[in-house]
């Protein structure tokens, strides 16, 4: 089994197309209202975490499994951006400014190297929730593992002490509470996409729904 750092396939991947801009009209997707709350929506309870014992898988089709204790997490290189969130509820929040360890640094600090034959990656979290990305989304500026919003730590209910963000699909798919993510060959659905959202979620096209 042949294996790669996914930085070098950049270029192979990419597939995405860039979203509307410049002007507050085009950053809403069809559907959306734009909201200065920011709502709290989730299935169970919020999960008690420990952060003793908390910690980070890298695991599937990779070359080396991976894992992170928070401390070491935490002294990843860190970043700050600022971007839109669109929830399949219908809700837009503009402007959202986070602060994480993106993907693509991620991937380079920790040394993850995949399987060609991986495609798609699957986000374990607490209370046994998963969703399901393509690898090309997820290779982006603004998708990163985040532990601060707004320049505060995350709050329990949205997250804390860390959640996937990926900007580029709707909110369910930046999933709380992470602790892990699989590398997979091909996709297939997580929590919310087996009980009826949309494989991919990708807003311009208003997946939220069916597959």
């Amino acid at each position: 089994m042949s294996f790669e750092n996914p930085l070098k396939r950049v270029e192979r991947l990419r597939r995405v197309k860039n979203r509307p801009n410049d002007n507050k009209a085009g950053r809403v997707p069809p559907g959306q209202f734009v909201t200065e709350k920011f709502p709290v929506l989730h299935y169970g309870s919020v999960p008690a975490i420990e952060l003793a014992t908390w910690d980070f898988r890298v695991f599937g089709l990779v070359e080396t499994p991976i894992t992170l204790t928070w401390d070491e997490f935490r002294a990843l290189p860190e970043t700050t951006l600022t971007t839109d969130i669109h929830c399949v509820t219908r809700w837009s929040k503009l402007d959202t400014t986070w602060t994480g360890v993106r993907w693509r640094d991620f991937i380079e600090a920790v040394g993850v190297k995949f399987s060609l034959d991986a495609s798609h990656l699957m986000a374990h979290c607490e209370n046994n929730f998963t969703t399901n990305l393509p690898l090309d989304i997820l290779d982006d500026e603004e998708t990163m593992f985040a532990w601060e919003f707004e320049g505060e730590p995350l709050t329990a209910e949205h997250g804390w002490p860390l959640r996937l963000l990926v900007p580029k699909r709707y909110f369910w798919k930046s999933a709380k509470w992470i602790r892990g993510i699989e590398f997979m060959a091909g996709d297939r659905p997580g929590f919310w996409e087996r009980n009826g959202y949309h494989m991919n979620g990708e807003y311009w096209r208003e997946e939220r729904f069916g597959w």
